[in-house]
């Protein structure tokens, strides 16, 4: 088993209908739906949608309820401008703006935004990385 890798996020929602639109004018195409859970394929994992309460039930906690963590989830993009795009599209897609993308400190571009449910997403440029077409990233190793 290789220890270090994410094969699934599952993101706790409010309305999984509201949420599945939302991703859906995100451009995300849906892999697996059953009552209760949306599953998106993406390159070397997966990102799910499951309806708060019943998540808690899954993850044995029934009755409590789940909040939005402190986590940040990233895109990266090849370009500035790829992260302008993808952030007017969360925007017009029902986002909230958290921070417009600029230029940061650490010498890339990123911006935030928040999904219908809280959940907060980092679209960022590192121009340090390298990322492939289809969105895959090579971070360089420590030298």
């Amino acid at each position: 088993m290789t220890p270090q890798r994410i094969n699934l996020v599952t993101l706790g929602v409010d309305d999984l209908t509201r949420s599945r639109a939302f991703y859906a004018a995100l451009g995300w195409t849906e892999t697996s739906w059953t009552e209760g859970v949306v599953f998106y394929q993406m390159p070397g994992m997966a990102l799910g949608l499951f309806g708060k309460a019943a998540l808690a039930e899954d993850q044995g906690r029934a009755g409590t309820t789940l909040e939005t963590g402190a986590i940040t989830l990233a895109q990266n993009f090849a370009t500035p401008e790829d992260v302008d795009h993808a952030f007017a599209q969360a925007i017009a897609a029902g986002a909230t703006s958290l921070k417009a993308p600029e230029a940061v400190f650490w010498g890339g571009y990123s911006g935030y935004f928040a999904d219908p449910d809280g959940h907060v997403w980092e679209l960022a440029h590192n121009p340090f990385w390298t990322v492939e077409a289809d969105g895959t990233i090579t971070i360089p190793p420590m030298e």
